[in-house]
Parts: structure tokens; C-alpha cells; sequence
């Protein structure tokens, strides 16, 4: 796998953190740095956890499924993908049920979240023999910084939440055309 289709992949896993953080940026009152640096650290930090679950969770599976590794990655690739869009075109009222989501179970429960799409992916990285380590890097530092980006958009312009949903689309569709690759090769 190319360092760019790391990149590509890293960018389109982030969109989910990316969204929630625009809308969470939008609710709060207002944002400290402390509130910033919380989700950006956990959204990265289990964005970056979860492939390498699935990468190892992957190994031990692996020999059953090898004949079967590049449809597999794909329907995973294609499942999380799809979710991805469909999600970009539900209605979101977030603001009207406001929770401070930088502490306690929130913070956990939207980390979990944004994150299981990454754990198919570790499962995808190790079904197709690909190392894991400088994609969970790359996966975490985006998430982190993209999380922050979306925070400071989502407070500074508040029209950009009509917007958002572009972005999940996008990475809904990068998800799927990745794993289309993986199935052609």
C-alpha cells in the first residue's frame, strides 16, 4: 500500500470525527483549549487503537479467509463506506439535546463511534498482509487534527454545518473506491 492511499484512507476514517466535531463545536457555548485537546487527543487515540484491534483480530481469522481476502476487504471497505453516505443524509438535531461532549461517557461513547469503521479497516490491513503500525500513526494524527479543525470551524462558522455532510459523503466514497481497488488487484 502506497503512502498516499495511506493518507487517502487516514482522511476519509476522519471525516466521522470531523463531522461530530463541527456539530459539537456548533452546540457548545464556547470551546477551551482544554475542551479541544480532550476530543482531539481521545477521537485520534481511538481512531488510532481500533485498526490495530482489527489488524489483530484479522490474524486470527487470517488462514480461514485468505482465498477470500480481497472480497472481504472490499464488502468491509464498501459496508463502512456506505454507512458513511447513508449517515451523511440523516437529519442531526444535535444542539437541541446540549451535553458538554469533551467529558465523561459522551467522550467515550463518541470515540467508540467514530472510530469502528477504523477497526474494519485494521481487519482489512491484515487480511491483505499489510503492516500496521504507520497506518494507526497516520490514522490517529489525522483524526486529532481534524477533530480540532472541525471544533474551530463548527465555532467560528456556524453556517458550515450545512456542509458537513459533503464531507462524510467524500469519505463514504473514497472508502468504497479504495476497496474496489483492493478487489481489482
Amino acid at each position: 500500500m502506497s503512502f498516499y492511499e495511506i493518507i487517502i484512507i487516514s482522511i476519509a476514517l476522519a471525516m466521522d470525527a470531523f463531522t461530530i466535531a463541527v456539530a459539537c463545536g456548533l452546540c457548545m457555548p464556547e470551546v477551551s483549549r482544554r475542551q479541544s485537546f480532550r476530543l482531539s487527543f481521545h477521537f485520534g487515540l481511538f481512531q488510532a487503537g481500533m485498526p490495530l484491534l482489527g489488524w489483530a483480530a484479522g490474524l486470527t481469522v487470517k488462514s480461514l479467509v485468505e482465498t477470500w481476502a480481497p472480497w472481504i476487504s472490499f464488502f468491509l471497505l464498501a459496508f463502512v463506506g456506505g454507512k458513511m453516505i447513508k449517515e451523511s443524509f440523516e437529519k442531526d438535531d444535535s444542539c437541541s439535546n446540549y451535553k458538554d461532549p469533551t467529558k465523561g461517557m459522551s467522550l467515550v461513547f463518541l470515540s467508540v463511534a467514530t472510530s469502528l469503521d477504523a477497526l474494519a479497516v485494521g481487519l482489512s490491513f491484515s487480511i491483505m498482509n499489510y503492516p500496521i503500525a504507520v497506518p494507526c500513526l497516520f490514522i490517529g494524527i489525522t483524526a486529532s487534527a481534524l477533530t480540532a479543525l472541525g471544533l474551530w470551524l463548527g465555532k467560528s462558522f456556524s453556517r458550515v454545518s450545512r456542509y458537513s455532510h459533503i464531507a462524510e459523503r467524500i469519505g463514504g466514497v473514497v472508502l468504497v473506491l479504495i476497496g474496489l481497488k483492493l478487489l481489482l488487484q
